[in-house]
C-alpha cells in the first residue's frame, strides 16, 4: 500500500499549466536522478527545501486541474510553494509575438510556463558543471555525483531517485572523484566556492535582481551561468543564455531559416524582452527546429 502522503494540494488554477513541460526545464538528461516521469505520465522530483529533504508527485487531469502530493520534512514547504514553482507567478499571456512559428508554438503549448522553485543553489551546481562542456557529459557527471551524494528521497518515489546533495556534501566532495566524474578542477572549485555561499544564495531567491548581482560576484559565475539559474529558480522569463554554443544557430534556424552569427544573436533577442527565455524555449521544444547535425566540440574560450 502507498505511504500516504504527508502534504497534498489538489490545485485548480485560472489558467493553463502543463507541469511535465514547464518542470522539464529541471530535468538534466535522462538519468537524472531527480526527476522522473513515470509510464503513467505521473511526474516525481526529489528536492532539498529550506526545511528538508522532500519527493513530490504531481498528477495532470487536466492543464487546470492537478494533484500534488508530498512526502519529508520538506513536504509542507512544497506543498505551499508548488504554484510558484509550476509558473503561477508567470505571464505568458502577456507576450503576444507576430512570428507564425512563436504563435503557432504557443498555441500547441497552452500550459507551458517559466518555473521559479525558489531554489537558486539547486539550479547552480548543474548550470556550473555544463559550463564549457558538450551536455550529456555534464549530464552524465552530475548523474554520477548526485547518486553518489545525494540522499535516499522520503516516501514512495520511484526506485534510483536521489535528493540532491547538500552544500555540505557538495563542497565535501574529494578531488579525485570531481575528476572521475569529468568535472574539471575549475568547475569543481566553482561549485565548492558556491556551496559556502548556498544560504546567502536562496535568500535572494525573492528578488532576482539581488541574485544576479550576487551570483555574478562568485568566482567562475557568468551572466551564461545566472541565467540558467533565472529562468529555473526565480522565474525569470527574460533570462536568455546569452553565449550557449547552440543559442545562435537554434534560433536562426527556427526564425529566420538560417544561422545566426554569434555576433548577431543579442541584438536580434532584444526586441523580445522580456520575453527571450521564453522565445528560446518554445524553439527548444517545438520538434524539428532545430538543426539534425550540430557539431559536439565545445565553445573555445571561456563560458560562464
Amino acid at each position: 500500500m502507498l505511504q500516504p502522503p504527508d502534504a497534498s494540494l489538489h490545485w485548480q488554477p485560472g489558467f493553463p499549466v502543463d507541469a511535465r513541460r514547464t518542470l522539464a526545464a529541471l530535468h538534466r538528461g535522462r538519468h537524472d536522478p531527480t526527476h522522473r516521469v513515470t509510464p503513467d505520465r505521473v511526474l516525481w522530483r526529489a528536492a532539498l527545501t529550506a526545511a528538508g529533504p522532500v519527493s513530490y508527485r504531481i498528477r495532470q487531469q487536466r492543464l487546470d486541474d492537478l494533484t500534488i502530493d508530498a512526502w519529508g520534512p520538506g513536504a509542507e514547504e512544497l506543498v505551499d510553494t508548488i504554484p510558484t514553482e509550476l509558473g503561477a507567478g508567470d505571464h505568458p499571456e502577456l507576450f503576444r509575438p507576430t512570428h507564425p512559428f512563436l504563435r503557432r508554438a504557443l498555441r500547441r503549448m497552452p500550459g507551458l510556463r517559466v518555473p521559479r522553485t525558489g531554489r537558486p543553489f539547486e539550479a547552480l551546481v548543474p548550470a556550473i558543471i555544463e559550463q564549457r562542456i558538450v551536455g550529456l557529459d555534464a549530464q552524465a557527471a552530475l548523474t554520477r555525483l548526485v547518486r553518489a551524494h545525494g540522499t535516499e528521497p522520503p516516501g514512495p518515489a520511484p526506485q534510483g531517485m536521489r535528493v540532491p546533495p547538500t552544500p555540505k556534501a557538495w563542497a565535501s566532495i574529494p578531488s579525485w572523484e570531481w575528476r572521475q566524474a569529468g568535472v574539471d578542477l575549475h568547475r569543481s572549485r566553482t561549485v565548492i566556492q558556491a556551496a559556502h555561499h548556498a544560504t546567502r544564495i536562496d535568500r535572494t531567491a525573492a528578488d532576482p535582481e539581488r541574485a544576479y548581482a550576487l551570483l555574478t560576484k562568485l568566482p567562475g559565475i557568468g551572466p551564461w551561468t545566472a541565467a540558467q539559474v533565472g529562468h529555473r529558480a526565480l522565474g525569470d522569463a527574460d533570462a536568455l543564455p546569452l553565449g550557449d554554443y547552440h543559442l545562435s544557430r537554434m534560433t536562426g534556424a527556427a526564425l529566420l531559416g538560417r544561422p545566426l552569427d554569434d555576433s548577431e544573436i543579442e541584438a536580434f533577442y532584444e526586441p523580445f524582452r522580456p520575453h527571450r527565455y521564453r522565445v528560446l524555449r518554445l524553439i527548444e521544444l517545438t520538434p524539428g527546429s532545430a538543426p539534425r547535425h550540430t557539431p559536439r566540440a565545445p565553445r573555445a574560450g571561456p563560458l560562464y
